[in-house]
């Protein structure tokens, strides 16, 4: 008796798992989180050129001794864009360290300042003009992407992008609990079927 509530059992489980997979479990990537990933790229590569002008300009001024002020004013912006960069991989070391870049508003003001130490104190001197345009590049960049997240942390666009990742990882999850239970399922059927031989 036991057998057989044990194989209505199976069939019922194989009807499941039959109309989940013909009903499309396969997880699709989520349009807006794309989106949100391409935009942390983008905004980390101008934090990294944000970092890569600093350090080119503190080494220009503690090369030339002409500003010493200046150098270790760069040292800092090289700092606090690193910070930047590692706030937008969103490590949960990071996120725990810092709950404050959780949200998108703080992240937009922490970049805000980056670009603006950036830009501050330029070289005027015509002799480096290249430096100048790198550095206006960098911060203007890293200003549009500071004001794109404080907007978007305003209009809670960050609370969204949460929640449609723990959907994407919900998601993900059934479906690996879905092919767990089918591998299970063909043992179990193997098992069976020796049992009746």
């Amino acid at each position: 008796m036991a057998r057989n509530g044990e194989v209505e059992e199976e069939e019922e489980e194989e009807n499941l798992v039959a109309t989940a997979t013909t009903t499309g479990t396969r997880a699709r990537t989520d349009p807006f989180l794309v989106t949100c990933k391409c935009f942390s790229v983008i905004t980390s590569l101008a934090a990294i050129l944000c970092i890569a002008v600093n350090v080119l300009s503190a080494v220009r001024s503690f090369k030339n001794a002409s500003d010493i002020f200046d150098g270790i004013f760069r040292c800092y912006a090289v700092v606090i864009a690193a910070f930047v960069v590692l706030a937008e991989t969103e490590w949960s070391f990071i996120i725990k360290f810092s709950q404050v870049l959780e949200y998108w508003a703080a992240r937009g003001m922490l970049q805000i300042f980056v670009g603006v130490m950036t830009r501050a104190f330029p070289d005027y001197t015509r002799a480096r003009e290249w430096i100048i345009l790198l550095q206006n590049i960098a911060s203007y960049l890293l200003l549009a992407c500071g004001f794109v997240y404080l907007i978007s942390g305003v209009l809670c666009i960050g609370f969204l992008k949460r929640a449609r990742q723990k959907q994407a990882i919900t998601t993900e999850q059934a479906a690996k609990d879905l092919e767990e239970l089918e591998r299970r399922k063909a043992e179990l059927e193997q098992l069976l079927l020796a049992e009746r031989v």
